[in-house]
């Protein structure tokens, strides 16, 4: 018998399985990077962002398809992490917009929710490149249109949409020729691929195991280190998210923002669509949850007491999550040294940051927040909102220092809007150090963006790793445990010792226009090693400056950059 539609129910089982499916396959789609680095990959960013929303749907209690299309909306787009997964959560957007106000799903709805995925996916790519997780997209969203033409029958439209997604990606390397030349295929179309197998799993029956799925937790009430309470005014940092039944419009955003100042300060309330971000300290927490319930549904509640010798009794049993929660993110760990707010300055830094050098440096420098993790973790959308929290300016300058990082800065400054948010593209580390060095105090916003995105244009950039398995990329044969120079391009270099190949890589980037060499030696290599190695350096180029300093980065033995 033909089955048409698909409930509220089965939806929802569908789309945790496609998060099981592609957390269970992402070594697999690490594996098909081209890049054999050990960096944060593809199938780890896009299983990080799906599980995000996953946790947002397992909070739900018995919802609608409208309430659980918002959960998995906002959750990916906050849990988004890379450039997988921002094109993921963009996918999953664009889906759930089409689905939300149905009740029951056919296979006419299936087909126009994934037009209109891969129809916000592209326009969230400032260049769209095909052979990519976008042309899969793309695969799938033209295969529904021509199946919904000829079958109601779901399970005769979602076995063949599938089985072209696979001809589709397999035909990626076609498309790009670095893929062809590493000998996979494009490795966020696995990921989409195996989300959708996944889910079809789900509508076929099987039994499928969901315990890689944290259930979302609800209310978390968590401590922040002591403070002068003289200095708090008001003493509980209440945050949630508004899933809205309804448009939230313009006037009712103002007078909730001024219902909000009446109760508290530190205000911050943006709409994304059906989403309201919150942000307020306040003496009342349950006023602002009540007010905020006339407009819809609650997720991600946390509430931080800011009063912390006083409430000891009273929140016992959520120190150990305070204290897992504050392991897990540098943003935790920045709200419980957080300092009682001071005048608002015209203009901030958010850096990301890869080593405890690196992050003295920007420090040092000025910046006023620090995102640790971007090569090994890269930090997800939601990360970058509550840095953007933190920093007390009107323009908040945010420097991604990783090409696998612009996405998700993006996404963020789509969100904020009670601040500025300028995205310096830096993709590398050294090139964020130079954006910040260029920074001018007394100019406006529109000169500074200027001036860094000039800066960042001179710097040629350089990394210095090793293989962690086999492949063949840019005309180069590459062995796991070999050692890569990585430059700007791709990789430029490829050896058995670590300072061959950086002299190697350097020979390629130092020219007759070069002025200043400089190498951030990572935690691997010892401080003395690195002292004998950049005295060779400066030998090997007596008419260029040579800066050195410590960078404690993991994985690359050195950073470097020739301006």
């Amino acid at each position: 018998m033909a089955r048409k539609t698909i409930n509220v129910d089965m939806l929802g089982k569908m789309f945790l399985a496609g998060a099981q499916n592609i957390e269970a396959k992402k070594e697999y789609i690490n594996e098909l990077n081209v890049f054999p680095v050990p960096d944060g990959d593809t199938g780890t960013n896009m299983s990080l962002t799906i599980m995000a929303a996953a946790k947002e749907v397992t909070a739900l209690e018995k919802p609608d398809i409208k309430e659980l299309a918002k959960a998995i909306s906002s959750g990916s787009l906050r849990g988004a992490r890379g450039n997988s997964g921002v094109i993921l959560s963009q996918l999953l957007r664009g889906f759930t917009k089409s689905i939300r106000e149905e009740k029951q799903i056919d296979v006419q709805g299936l087909a126009a929710a994934c037009a209109r995925a891969r129809d916000t996916a592209y326009k969230a790519v400032m260049k769209p490149k095909e052979g990519t997780i976008l042309t899969v997209a793309s695969g799938i969203a033209d295969k529904a249109a021509q199946m919904a033409a000829e079958t109601d029958d779901l399970e005769v439209f979602l076995p063949a949409v599938i089985e072209h997604a696979e001809e589709v990606l397999k035909k990626t390397p076609d498309m790009l020729p670095v893929l062809k030349e590493a000998g996979v295929v494009d490795s966020g179309g696995q990921g989409l691929l195996e989300v959708i197998k996944g889910a079809y799993d789900a509508f076929l029956g099987k039994e499928i195991d969901y315990s890689a799925i944290k259930p979302g937790t609800g209310v978390q009430v968590t401590k922040i280190s002591a403070q002068d309470t003289a200095d708090i005014k008001f003493g509980y940092c209440t945050e949630f998210i508004i899933l809205t039944e309804k448009e939230f419009t313009d006037e009712e955003e103002r007078d909730f923002k001024g219902y909000l100042s009446s109760i508290g300060d530190s205000i911050v309330c943006v709409a994304d669509d059906d989403v309201v971000k919150v942000h307020v300290h306040t003496n009342d927490p349950g006023l602002a949850i009540q007010r905020a319930l006339t407009y819809g549904q609650l997720s991600r509640m946390k509430i931080d007491n800011m009063r912390e010798e006083h409430q000891e009794k009273l929140i016992k049993d959520a120190e150990k999550l305070a204290a897992s929660e504050a392991a897990k993110t540098a943003e935790a760990a920045g709200r419980a040294d957080k300092k009682p707010e001071e005048p608002r300055k015209p203009m901030g830094f958010i850096a990301v940051s890869i080593g405890e050098g690196m992050n003295e440096i920007f420090k040092e420098l000025g910046v006023d927040h620090i995102i640790e993790g971007g090569q090994t973790m890269n930090p997800s959308t939601e990360d970058m909102l509550n840095a953007i929290d933190q920093v007390n300016a009107d323009c908040v300058f945010i420097l991604p220092n990783n090409k696998n990082i612009v996405l998700a800065a993006n996404q963020a400054k789509d969100l904020v809007e009670d601040k500025k948010i300028v995205v310096i593209p830096s993709k590398t580390v050294p090139q964020g150090i130079t954006a910040v060095i260029s920074f001018m105090p007394d100019a406006d916003v529109k000169e500074n963006e200027e001036a860094m995105l000039s800066a960042i244009g001179n710097v040629k950039s350089g990394q210095v790793t090793y293989a962690v398995r086999d492949t063949h990329i840019d005309d180069k044969e590459i062995h796991e445990g070999d050692i890569m120079g990585i430059g700007d391009s791709g990789i430029m270099a490829v050896g058995k010792g670590v300072e061959e190949t950086t002299k190697e890589l350097l020979g390629q980037l130092v020219d007759e226009d070069s002025e200043l060499i400089s190498l951030y030696y990572g935690e691997e290599v010892k401080e003395e090693d690195a002292e004998r190695f950049i005295a060779e350096i400066g030998e090997l180029y007596p008419d260029v400056d040579v800066d050195a300093h410590y960078g404690g980065q993991p994985i690359y033995y050195y950073v470097l950059a020739v301006e």
